[in-house]
């Protein structure tokens, strides 16, 4: 990773944003604090600075701004919303609190040349947008000359050619600005002259070397849940240090159908990885039992796990790295954008305080990617799709897809069942890879039934399929109704206990995507 970008951070909700489509330019970038220290800033090496947005106000007291160093240090610069109040109060220009406010989709009018608009946007264009803001910028610092603008913000897009800074009152980054990567792209590329040479092969070859460098001839254990994360970075270890890793997979016994078998088969047949598979789901379901309230589940499922994980992995001599499917958005999270600590990303994280208790150092060869590019590591890794490109899975399995009932061997077969027909008539209309996460929910309701001439008294199932970008919104997926027909006669004529078939039309918010 030759060139890199560095974004810092002002609190904006979609700073990620920022990152994922600059790494969809072919360039390594990470997401920093506005007030990291600056010898860090220095020490990263990057070749240019993003501002992203934020909820403060540049013309409020004590509020954040970008460290002199961004300026002094002759790179190039775009800053983006409050990233472009900032950098222009910083640099002599003025802001005001707006009297028209612009928040949701709006236009800009493309009013002169930029080589951020190359081959994007042209000279006399209206263009779409989306904006956030309060202030705006009312005068431009020396150097600077207005490119775009729109109703609410006469500088929407500002240009200083000589030094090469740029910024735009609105976010690029969002998907409702429909060329906003192309303008992001442009920065990256024509501007901070970035190669755009950071492919996944590159990664995967790099992190290899830094696996085997950090761990030498040392043993490694992973914990292997069976999901994307787990199971990629296990892959990526085992090829780079062969059977100097074991995996240990505890079956709590609240999985969907099928899986245990297939980890033990994709892992332990297949790609050899010396495995210990504990079937503990005796042990889960007992704790389980009378258990209904949805945290009480998560923290007794969240311990146990840790004891047995723990026990298995005490069994291997001389293991001092325990490793982790920690995610880019997991380190990022941790700290929030003034620099202290943010809430708990994860109650359920399922490995979470291990290294404290095993005294074993952590190796998390994912921590600088994203999903879809732990997804995209795992097809350079050989990983068959239907891993890959599984829906995301919750740590407490399906303890939490019995909601407001006490989890038995019988609700949680019934429910695999139902949720197996689910997923399979959505394969087979070609619709999984559409939908962000779908799956069954057995309720704790009883209801009234007429079958072949027979009173039936079983339980209602509910159907949640979800469209989303990162889960922290998603919109239920519209399904036609023979669709729905289809799944709900196929479910009450195979899966026993079922007697009728709900469909939950929730957006998120108000609800969760999960029921607990």
């Amino acid at each position: 990773m030759t060139d890199r970008i560095l974004i810092l951070d002002f609190g904006s909700q979609v700073t990620q944003l920022i990152a994922r489509r600059v790494r969809e330019a072919g360039v390594y970038c990470e997401i920093m604090p506005f007030n990291t220290p600056v010898d860090k800033i220095e020490a990263f090496g990057a070749k240019a600075f993003i501002l992203s947005g934020g909820p403060a106000s540049v013309i409020g007291e004590a509020t954040p701004r970008a460290p002199e160093f961004v300026f002094e240090s002759g790179l190039p610069v775009l800053g983006i919303c409050y990233g472009q109040q900032t950098l222009c109060h910083q640099l002599g220009g003025r802001v005001e609190t707006s009297d028209h406010r612009e928040f949701g989709r709006a236009y800009v009018n493309v009013t002169d040349n930029c080589i951020l608009f190359d081959g994007v946007w042209e000279v006399g264009a209206s263009e779409q947008v989306w904006m956030s803001h309060g202030d705006r910028v009312i005068e431009l610092p020396d150097g600077f000359r207005v490119v775009a603008s729109s109703e609410g913000a006469p500088f929407a897009v500002i240009a200083d050619d000589e030094r090469r800074y740029y910024a735009t009152m609105f976010h690029p980054e969002v998907v409702h600005t429909p060329h906003g990567a192309a303008l992001l792209s442009n920065f990256v590329h024509k501007v901070a002259g970035c190669a755009g040479d950071w492919t996944m092969g590159a990664f995967k070859e790099q992190a290899i070397r830094q696996i085997r460098d950090q761990v030498g001839d040392g043993k490694v254990i992973c914990g292997l849940s069976g999901g994307v994360d787990s199971s990629v970075a296990a892959v990526l270890i085992h090829e780079a240090i062969g059977e100097q890793l074991t995996c240990v997979f505890v079956d709590h016994g609240l999985l969907r159908q099928g899986e245990a078998e297939e980890v033990v088969r994709l892992f332990g047949d297949h790609y050899n990885i010396p495995l210990i598979h504990k079937d503990a789901s005796d042990l889960f379901l007992g704790e389980l039992a009378g258990q209904t309230d949805p945290e009480a589940k998560r923290k007794t499922i969240g311990k146990l796990f840790i004891d047995v994980f723990q026990e298995e992995a005490n069994k291997i001599e001389g293991a001092q790295f325990l490793a982790q499917g920690t995610l880019y958005p997991d380190v990022i999270e941790s700290v929030s954008f003034t620099g202290g600590p943010s809430v708990t990303i994860k109650s359920h994280h399922n490995v979470g305080g291990l290294p404290e208790r095993m005294n074993l150092k952590l190796v998390e060869p994912l921590r600088e990617l994203f999903k879809d590019e732990v997804r995209e590591l795992g097809r350079e890794l050989g990983l068959p799709e239907s891993l890959v490109g599984r829906h995301p899975f919750p740590g407490p399995g399906l303890a939490i897809r019995i909601p407001g009932s006490d989890i038995t061997r019988e609700k949680l077969d019934i429910l695999r069942k139902a949720d197996a027909v689910y997923l399979e008539e959505i394969r087979n209309a070609g619709l999984y890879d559409a939908i962000w996460q779908a799956f069954a929910v057995l309720l704790p309701v009883r209801t009234v039934g007429v079958m072949g001439d027979y009173r039936t008294y079983d339980y209602a199932c509910a159907l949640r399929a979800v469209t989303s970008t990162d889960g922290m919104t998603a919109d239920y997926y519209h399904f036609d109704h023979e669709f729905l027909s289809r799944v709900s006669t196929r479910i009450i004529n195979e899966v026993r206990g079922i007697n009728r078939v709900t469909y939950d039309i929730t957006s998120k918010p108000p609800g969760t995507i999960e029921w607990e």
